[in-house]
């Protein structure tokens, strides 16, 4: 089943962190169409969360059309985003390993190195 976890040091919004993990977990396959979540329950207890707060999350997702409650049986993954092909995952997953590691060895923090990432993509996407 798949498991949530929080950040609190973040500074993102407990409603979004669930969110993208869901939509992460859909992009890299972890999760697929028709799968079952965890009830707003069972999330709000195993992370220590209010239930509003998981329930305000499955409403997003609900409007971004990744998933459809079943009354009485739960919520299911219902739509797909472009899911990362496995053989790509598995060679530019390795190769970003290794760049984290320099990072880390550089002295980089998590903040730092999440920065540098976002920085980078902005870059990528104003050359392109």
């Amino acid at each position: 089943m798949f498991a949530f976890r929080l950040d609190p040091r973040s500074g993102v919004p407990t409603y979004l962190q669930l969110v993208d993990q869901v939509r992460r977990a859909v992009l890299l396959g972890y999760l697929r169409e028709g799968d079952r979540l965890p009830t707003v329950r069972e999330v709000a207890a195993a992370v220590v969360v209010n239930p509003n707060t998981v329930a305000k999350a499955y409403r997003e997702l609900e409007r971004a059309g990744l998933v459809t409650p079943r009354a009485g049986q739960g919520t299911y993954v219902s739509g797909q985003v472009g899911e990362v092909p496995a053989a790509a995952y598995a060679r530019l997953s390795h190769g970003l390993r290794d760049w984290l590691r320099a990072a880390r060895a550089a002295g980089l923090d998590r903040e730092q190195i999440g920065a540098l990432v976002t920085a980078t993509l902005d870059d990528e996407s104003r050359a392109a």
